[in-house]
């Protein structure tokens, strides 16, 4: 089990990605489209939503990079955070899903890995999220 959910293999399965990722960036109505989905197995997935708690930040940082008010951040980042979503949403499970509990084991370590990965430029995000509010009110 430990190897399906390796640190290195979760790095593999996200680089697998950055192709395909990178050419989603271009198309912003599929790369809204793939937002979208992440969205909802977030929202479906309790385990995956609990143990990853800033996935929704992720999303967020990707659809203002998209719309092009947040472009600060490295696009390799964003490369590696959409083949992460690629990855949450289309692509064949290391573990199926439909295994109760370990299903989503690959889920949460793919995500869990891209977070580490972007931790600083999440960080960034919130803080000209925060910025922006504060101007806004």
């Amino acid at each position: 089990m430990e190897q399906i959910v390796s640190i290195d293999k979760a790095k593999a399965v996200i680089d697998s990605g950055i192709d395909q990722a990178q050419e989603i960036i271009k198309n912003n109505e599929e790369l809204n489209e793939l937002v979208t989905k992440v969205q909802s197995t977030v929202k479906n997935t309790p385990v995956l939503g609990d143990a990853v708690a800033d996935l929704p930040v992720m999303v967020s940082m990707v659809r203002s990079y998209a719309a092009k008010e947040y472009t600060v951040v490295s696009p390799k980042v964003i490369a590696a955070l959409v083949s992460t979503f690629l990855y949450l949403v289309k692509r064949k499970d290391l573990i199926p899903d439909n295994i109760p509990i370990l299903g989503h084991l690959d889920d949460i370590a793919i995500a869990a890995v891209a977070l580490k990965l972007s931790e600083p430029e999440l960080k960034a995000f919130r803080e000209w999220q925060d910025a922006k509010k504060a101007e806004e009110a």
